[in-house]
This record gives C-alpha cells, structure tokens and sequence, in this order.
C-alpha cells in the first residue's frame, strides 16, 4: 500500500503543474482531497494493515495529504494571477473602472428606535438603568405584588430554566425593585431597556422575544397628571404633534391606577388593519401609578413617596414610525428588510 500510495502521490503532483485554470484545480481538489477521493478511501484500509505496518503508513498518508494540500494553494495562487495578468492583457479587465462599492453595516431598525427612546427620555431627565435578563420568580412577579396564586401571571407565559425559581424575566419590570432598592432613600427617574420572554403564540404583532422600555420615577408629590404629562410629551416627541393618542383604563398588578397609551395606527391612517387589530389603534406601553405594596417592597414608604412607571415596546413604536406590518421581519435576519434602514 506504501508503493500504491506513494504512486498516486507522484501521479497528483503531475496533475496539478497541468491544471491551468481555476476550474481545473477545483476538479482535482475533487478528484484527489475531497471526502471522496482516493486518498482518503485508503485512509480507510488501515485496519487491513499488520500492527507493525499501520503507524508507518498513517504517517505516511498525513505527509502526503498535507504536502498536497500546501501545493495545491501555491498552485491557486499562480493560477489566479496568472488570470488576472491574461485579463490585464486582453483588456477585458479595464483597471480605471471605479471599485465595487463595499456594503456597510447599519443598525437594526429596533436599535435605532431603542437610542431615539433613550435620547427622548435622556433630555427629559431619566438615566439608562440596566438590570439582568435571568430572573428570580420573587423579583419578576413576587414583588410586584404578584404572588404564586394570582390569578394575574397568567398574562405572563413564563420560559423556566432548569434551576427552581429562576426564570427569563417577562417583563423589565424586575428592575424596578432592583432601582429602587439601590437608589433608596433618593428619587428616580430612570429607564430600563432590555429584552423580555414569553411564551406565546408568533403572529404579525407577537414574538417569544422582544425589547421593553421600563420607566420609572419615584419621588415626593408625583400624581397621575405627572404621568399623563411625561408620557404625552414623549408621544408627541416621537411621533409627532399631530399624532393623535389615547389613554385607556387598565389593570396591572403592580401599579393603581393603571392605564394603556394607544397611538393612532399609521399603518392604515384609521381605517383598521390586521396589525392593529381593525380598531385604528396600536398599543404602545402600559403605565399607571406605582402600587404601594411595590414601592413598599423596594424601600419607599408609600405614606410619603408616590411613583409611576411605564413599559413599551420599541418594536411596535418602530412598526408605527417606519410603516412595517409585521413584527416578524425584526427576527428574521433578511438583508431585503434590513437594508431599508439606513
């Protein structure tokens, strides 16, 4: 098998110096390193061999493979600028054309809309807060006044990990507690960006993964129009003065009262559309009044201190500014999408 090998070694050095063309160096790469070649079928008959002979004819084999693999670039090498010297020479390669123009990245649609929220937030007043997306089930629901029995987790549909009690938070309202134990006996005025996890259906206006926007202020004599006040200015701010906004009565457990700010859908200018669910409207944030037993939890006394706190989604803002009608296209990494944001 030596002598075989060793033929055919001799037999590929001659076939390569003969390949003049790059197609012709892709055959014999095929012909002689490929997974099917016959050098590596023989890599296979070593278990034929006597005990004596196999060590000396696996080196063998790895010296042969490995000096035709290193003649095999050296002969790419020559071949191509050698090509390139024959277009050079035949004029079909005209060296004053201008260069091919290099594609550069650029940021995500979601990314630029998370840095214009935090810009928005940043002038007026709040700082970026960052807390963890591995949560215990004690910060991201007991909390928040939500215990095991309440009936409210399930509008979360929650990823457990394999360790009991912890879990992907659902929601960055964690980070409230966290703020607010670390900043206490001080005021806040912070938000917390980050990416939230639920289990629930993928449609045109949900995903398993998203980004969130939490806000929170926590001071002395803050009232509901202080809310209304900060969030309408930041409606106006990001889409416009004319862009009509709506404030609805809701229920979450860790603020009271609570509220939903909708922003006139500008996918179909109020006519209704499936990512609006045909009522003219798109839900932007959650909002309402820090609930005592919340700002309890963290530190505050509730008989002196009063708060609100918010949590958008900076993918439906992005859907309402740039027209994009389904959330899907944030996941999919599809160049036809994201070239489309400069």
């Amino acid at each position: 098998m030596l002598e075989e090998i060793n033929l055919i070694y001799a037999r590929s050095l001659d076939a390569l110096e003969a390949a003049k063309s790059m197609e012709a160096l892709e055959s014999w790469y095929r012909d002689t390193l490929s997974r099917k070649s016959r050098i590596t079928l023989m890599t296979r008959q070593v278990g034929h061999l006597s005990l004596e002979e196999r060590p000396v004819f696996g080196q063998r084999i790895n010296q042969i493979k490995k000096a035709l693999e290193g003649a095999y670039q050296e002969r790419q090498s020559s071949v191509r600028a050698a090509e390139l010297q024959s277009q050079m020479v035949d004029e079909s390669f005209d060296v004053t054309l201008p260069g091919r123009r290099q594609f550069r990245g650029r940021l995500h649609p979601a990314t630029q809309t998370l840095r214009e929220i935090n810009r928005i937030w940043g002038d007026m007043g709040f700082q970026v807060y960052r807390s963890r997306d591995v949560e215990s089930d004690e910060y991201n629901f007991e909390l928040l006044n939500i215990p095991e029995d309440h009936p409210a987790r399930d509008m979360w549909d929650t990823f457990h990990t394999t360790e009991p009690g912890l879990i992907l938070r659902t929601h960055t309202s964690p980070g409230q507690i966290h703020a607010m134990r670390e900043y206490y006996p001080e005021p806040i005025r912070v938000i917390l960006p980050g990416m939230c996890y639920r289990y629930e259906q993928i449609t045109a206006r949900s995903e398993i993964q998203f980004y969130q926007v939490e806000g929170l202020a926590v001071g002395k004599n803050i009232t509901m129009a202080d809310l209304k006040g900060t969030l309408s200015d930041f409606a106006r701010r990001i889409f416009g003065a004319d862009r009509k906004i709506r404030f609805r009565a809701n229920y979450f457990p860790f603020t009271e009262p609570s509220a939903e700010l909708d922003v006139e859908c500008i996918l179909c200018d109020g006519d209704g559309c499936q990512v609006c669910k045909y009522t003219s409207w798109l839900e932007i944030l959650g909002c309402g009044m820090v609930h005592p037993t919340v700002l309890r939890n963290g530190g505050y006394d509730p008989a002196v201190y009063s708060g609100f706190a918010f949590g958008m989604g900076p993918e439906r803002i992005a859907m309402l500014k740039f027209g994009i009608e389904d959330i899907r296209h944030f996941w999919a990494n599809d160049l036809r999408f994201l070239e489309q944001f400069g």
